[in-house]
């Protein structure tokens, strides 16, 4: 018996990882700003009533305010056990580029040539960064799996190319 691990779309799979990355750190570093409830009175003339709904506005924005930032801490909690489950280099490199809340402002030659000590080459740093990708989409089910070239068909007659 034997597993084979899904060959990925490396730009799609990297595209979402980092999107990912980011709301982390939206998450992570911006305070949540919750919703109060209106104290003015609105008057809505209701012909037949609005489908025998009741609304109650303090408990909708109650209950927005504790699904959002549970929502949120959740999310940031599988981020980091994910990116916790990282081999040591693989996580430093995602933590140092990508989860700080200077990240925007770090680049990728500052972090291979001056945060890793012995500094490492540029194409070392991109394989191990892509490592670290591809384990953190398997994990976070992110993953875009290629398409093989053998599943296209054309529109001739069902003809492969």
């Amino acid at each position: 018996m034997s597993f084979e691990l899904p060959e990925l779309d490396r730009k799609a799979t990297q595209k979402a990882v980092e999107e990912a990355l980011s709301k982390y750190r939206l998450y992570k570093y911006l305070s949540f700003e919750e919703r109060e409830a209106s104290i003015i009175a609105n008057y809505d003339v209701s012909e037949g009533g609005k489908g025998n709904k009741i609304s109650d506005q303090t408990s909708s924005v109650a209950i927005y305010n504790v699904d959002q930032q549970n929502f949120r801490k959740q999310f940031c909690e599988r981020i980091e056990k994910a990116v916790n489950r990282l081999p040591k280099m693989e996580r430093f490199l995602i933590e140092e580029r990508y989860l700080t809340i200077e990240s925007d402002y770090i680049t990728d030659y500052n972090v291979y040539s001056f945060k890793f000590q012995p500094p490492i080459t540029a194409k070392t740093y991109a394989k191990i960064r892509w490592r670290a990708f591809y384990r953190l989409a398997l994990n976070l089910n992110l993953a875009v799996i290629k398409q093989s070239d053998s599943e296209y068909k054309c529109d001739n007659g069902g003809e492969e190319r």
